[in-house]
Formats: structure tokens, sequence, C-alpha cells
């Protein structure tokens, strides 16, 4: 019987998918880390100083946002790396390299850079986003979560989000927020995620065994949950009817990138070594498309509706495709 459940575990996705070429191909500053969107636009950060908005009807680049470059160790002047990019009503968040090793964190208004959390602070920052007008939440590499208010330029709580229980200390990997930006789902290297109540500053969840080691990338749809795993494992969680499951290839393979779509019906994740990304249905777990074509290791998958998908990857070109 025991051998019976595991086995029923591993669905393996089928093989009548279909191969889909890029619709169109952008040319980013640099090589791409992340890519938000707010509808109209999106926002393609890079390694490279600057984040790339381009627009969706036109796919033309409208303008560079740029942040400062730095000194490496050597103190020699290089570019840097902007590790991830937010949205909200409008003003752009960014978490960029710094020197020494430390990062940053910059908010644009209007058109105007501010440093929120520079480099005196000394901090590891890994990721940051909006929770509200007036309030982000950012993330260190030892899997501290920090809410801090913009205008009184204070930290309002912080938490590990590491269990008290916990056999080693697990390094952070990725945060999503669910719609209404009230909960983070959060993703370590120890393969459980952890469902952060942001109002309550607490762990409020712990999802886990069906990720058995460091999951890379975690998004949230409409009480839907999808992980990209190092063991090779795409997990969705259904937060509705814990109807979870996870998927993975024949071979294994490590999965690096994963996204749903905006109803939670769709999902994707990097499938093989040679970058395809499959999208499958999340209630029927059939396969449904292979996006071919990415040219180098994926960073970010974004669905833009349930029909279109960018594919970013460490290249400075990246793919959109149209599913119809």
């Amino acid at each position: 019987m025991l051998k019976l459940f595991f086995l029923s575990l591993f669905v393996f996705t089928s093989l009548n998918a279909n191969d889909l070429k890029p619709t169109f191909i952008y040319e980013a500053s640099g090589g791409v880390t992340d890519i938000v969107s707010d509808g109209s636009k999106i926002y393609v950060a890079t390694d490279a100083s600057c984040v790339d908005v381009f627009d969706l009807k036109t796919k033309k680049l409208l303008e560079k946002i740029k942040v400062p470059q730095i000194k490496d160790f050597m103190g020699d002047v290089i570019d840097s790396k902007i590790y991830n990019v937010d949205i909200y009503k409008g003003k752009i968040l960014l978490t960029s390299q710094a020197s020494k090793g430390f990062r940053e964190i910059h908010m644009i208004k209007d058109g105007v850079l501010t440093t929120l959390i520079s480099i005196d602070k000394r901090m590891f920052i890994s990721k940051a986003k909006f929770v509200n007008d007036n309030t982000i939440l950012f993330s260190l590499l030892d899997n501290e979560m920090y809410l801090y208010d913009i205008k009184n330029k204070k930290v309002l709580w912080k938490i590990d989000v590491r269990p008290e229980d916990a056999d080693f200390n697990s390094t952070f990997a990725d945060f999503a927020l669910n719609e209404a930006r009230t909960m983070a789902i959060v993703a370590d290297e120890s393969g459980d995620i952890k469902i952060v109540d942001i109002k309550k500053a607490k762990v409020v969840k712990v999802l886990s065994n069906k990720n058995l080691d460091k999951v890379f990338k975690v998004d949230i749809k409409n009480k839907k949950i999808i992980t990209a795993g190092q063991d090779g494992r795409c997990v969705v969680y259904n937060l509705a009817n814990s109807n979870d499951y996870f998927l993975r290839e024949k071979h294994w393979f490590l999965i690096y990138g994963a996204g749903l779509s905006p109803s939670g019906k769709l999902g994707a994740f990097s499938s093989d070594e040679n970058n395809n990304v499959t999208v499958f249905n999340t209630n029927t777990k059939s396969k449904l498309f292979k996006l071919t074509s990415n040219l180098m290791t994926l960073s970010s998958i974004l669905f833009i509706s349930e029909d279109e998908i960018f594919v970013t990857t460490d290249s400075n070109k990246f793919n959109y495709y149209n599913l119809k």
C-alpha cells in the first residue's frame, strides 16, 4: 500500500503537447533577471544597471530606468545587477546590487529615483515588493523578512521565516504575494513553503513533503500555488481544497522557473535541459504546449493573460508567446 501511495504521487505529463515558437522576441539591455507587468507595459530588470520598459501593444522600448554603477571588490566600475522589480499604482520598486556584496532598494516615483534601503544598512537583500502605497515587504538571504514604512522610514516588523525547530539554516530563494497583497508565499532551500500573514507578522501555515529540496521559484494565483524545485518537481498546492500534487518529467531535471495564469487554470514550468517550458492545465494536469527557443537558463515566467506568456532567461533576448 505504501508503494502504491508513493507511485500515485508521481504524475508524468503526457507527450502530446504542441511545440510553440515565440510570437515575438524582445531584446533587453542585458541579461534578464525579472519581469512584471501593469497591464499596458512590461518592466524588465537586467544585470546592466537598468530596467527596460516596453509597451505591450507596440512592443517598443519606452524608456530605460537606470541605477548607478558600482565598484567591485577590485575597485573596478561595473554595472549593478537588478535582482527584482515591482510595480504598484505607477510606482516602481527595485532591488539592486551594491558595493561589497550588499544590496539596496530603490523606488521610482514620477521619474525620480529614491533609495529606501541604502548600502549603509549593510543588508544582503534578496527581493522586495509593494504591499500597499506606503509599505514594502523585503527578504534577506538568511530568510528574515521585513515590513518597511516608506513615509516614516522605519521597519514595522521583522520576522525569521524559518520554523523554530528547523534542523538547519535554510537560505531564502523566492517569495510571491497573493492578489490582495495580504499574504507572502515564501520558498527556500528546505523545500517547505511558508505562508506569511503580513498583518499578523507571522508564519500561519507550512506546506511540506512535496518538494524535497530547494525551491527556486514560487507563484500564487486564485488560491493556487506553484513551485519550481531543484528536485525536478513542479508542485501545485490548492489552498481552497488541499488537492495538492506534483508534476515531473520522466528524466530528472532541475526546474528553475514556474508561473501561473491570472485565473490559476494554467501553469508553466521549465521542463528540460533545452530551456523549454511546459504549459499545462492545473485542474486536469494535461500538457498543452511546449514553449521552445529559449536561449539560456530561465529567470522568469510571466503570464499577462490566460493566453499570453513571457519567458525570460539569463540572455538579453526574451520571448513572448501567444497561446491562441
